[in-house]
């Protein structure tokens, strides 16, 4: 449910311009999702929504803008100790790392703040990551090469 509704958020301030909370609220309630304004307060806190300048000086909820996908020194060794490989099938990007390294190298990942990961899955081993286009599960697949030399 709240994927659903975040991903609804999403859509809804990249097609509309959304002013208000109250806004965001009563067009997420016209879709068929009873939130609260806690509900709301906290999506917009999760999905690191900012208010950029809109049409007519007014302005209006945004996803950050990442120039640059950065990791920390920390992270990008531990990925480059413990990544094995690498591959993608679709949108679905699949991570082999050491054993029991699997959650430490989500993080990692995680860290970049790619807002173009939906979400993923960490075991002992293997990490699972949906992305939100095939286009950027390649563009991924590719930082990551380039992170641990492959």
């Amino acid at each position: 449910m709240k994927y659903n509704r975040q991903n609804e958020i999403i859509t809804l301030i990249s097609d509309n311009e959304i002013e208000t909370q109250e806004d965001l609220s009563e067009r997420l309630r016209s879709k068929g999702y009873m939130v609260t304004q806690a509900t709301i307060s906290r999506d917009i806190r999760e999905l690191k929504l900012i208010k950029v300048a809109g049409a007519g000086g007014k302005y209006k909820y945004a996803l950050p803008h990442h120039e640059e996908n950065t990791i920390s020194t920390k992270f990008r060794n531990l990925l480059i100790e413990t990544v094995t490989g690498v591959d993608s099938a679709n949108n679905i990007v699949v991570v082999k790392t050491c054993a029991g390294m699997a959650q430490g190298a989500a993080a990692a990942i995680d860290s970049m703040g790619r807002d173009d990961i939906v979400g993923s899955v960490a075991g002992d081993d293997t990490i699972i990551i949906v992305m939100r286009t095939n286009e950027a599960a390649g563009s991924l697949i590719s930082d990551l090469r380039d992170i641990v030399g492959q």
